[in-house]
């Protein structure tokens, strides 16, 4: 089994930023891709961004250029760099990864981007 623990998320105003960080930790044998989802307000979970083990990346069109992923394997340790945050990224963010070809997902956290 794989746990994941999310955090960074919050309050923030528009034109803002936030980073996310998700950590896996249990029986990790290989973990990739690693990424984010989001579930806003009456929408579906959608892919945010995505991870491989050795940095290819891909992102949603909404969020190119404004979102940045990056991974740190030492850690076992995903981030989601957020800049110019809109209010339509509100969102609840969950982390997602993959282990050996098994899906985990994280708790979640939420992000608010509001005046």
């Amino acid at each position: 089994q794989v746990q994941l623990v999310e955090s960074g998320g919050g309050l923030v105003q528009p034109g803002g930023s936030l980073r996310l960080s998700c950590a896996a930790s249990g029986s990790i044998r290989s973990i990739s891709p690693m990424g984010w989802y989001r579930q806003g307000p009456g929408k579906q979970r959608e892919l945010v961004a995505r991870i491989t083990n050795i940095g290819s990346t891909n992102y949603a069109d909404s969020v190119k250029g404004r979102f940045t992923i990056s991974r740190d394997n030492a850690k076992n340790t995903v981030y989601l760099q957020m800049n110019r945050l809109k209010p339509e990224d509100t969102a609840v963010y969950f982390c997602n990864v993959f282990n050996l070809g098994k899906e985990y997902w994280g708790q979640g956290t939420q992000v608010t981007v509001s005046s």
